[in-house]
């Protein structure tokens, strides 16, 4: 990670059914091939359940605990009540050590954007955050002419390169 304490927090956002999942499944490898960490924060406006009902943890839950952990050698799990809706810099709490953050959604946020805009994924045909100063790129297979960059769907190494240089990444070898 760089010497700075956060990493960046970068927002891919986009009306539904425009590719934001799909899209950020393509970039993380391309960001990780370069040696980065990267972590994501999904955002979801209603409320979701991460265990399986019957399961030990789901059980906990459902019993009352506020804050209910599940581990093993590889990864940890925590459901946690909350008072509000967290921010994403309040959420990077639960990623330290990363060199990036991608967050789905956040698209009225201060964050830095990248939007994937599909045409046809929206009724009025026109690009959420044209008007944003926060925006950095589009990703779109429209012939667009724009003040920020414009990527193919095909294109994740040019974001990937447009995101190590705006935050000063330092990109090198995949380590094992």
């Amino acid at each position: 990670m760089k010497s700075r304490d956060k990493a960046p927090i970068v927002s891919v956002v986009g009306f539904s059914g425009s590719g934001k999942t799909t899209y950020i499944e393509r970039l993380i490898p391309a960001l990780k091939s370069r040696g980065l960490k990267v972590a994501t924060i999904k955002h979801h406006h209603h409320g979701f359940e991460l265990d399986k009902p019957g399961k030990d943890t789901w059980r906990h839950k459902q019993a009352g605990a506020a804050v209910t952990v599940i581990s093993s050698p590889s990864r940890i799990g925590v459901v946690m009540d909350v008072d509000h809706d967290h921010s994403p810099e309040e959420l990077a709490l639960f990623a330290p050590g990363v060199d990036l953050i991608l967050t789905e959604g956040y698209k009225r946020g201060p964050y830095p954007k990248v939007e994937i805009f599909r045409p046809e994924a929206t009724e009025n045909k026109r690009l959420f955050c044209l008007d944003d100063p926060a925006l950095l790129a589009v990703v779109s297979s429209e012939n667009l002419t724009l003040r920020v960059p414009v990527f193919d769907f095909e294109d994740v190494t040019g974001v990937a390169e447009l995101l190590i240089q705006t935050f000063g990444l330092k990109a090198h070898a995949e380590t094992t």
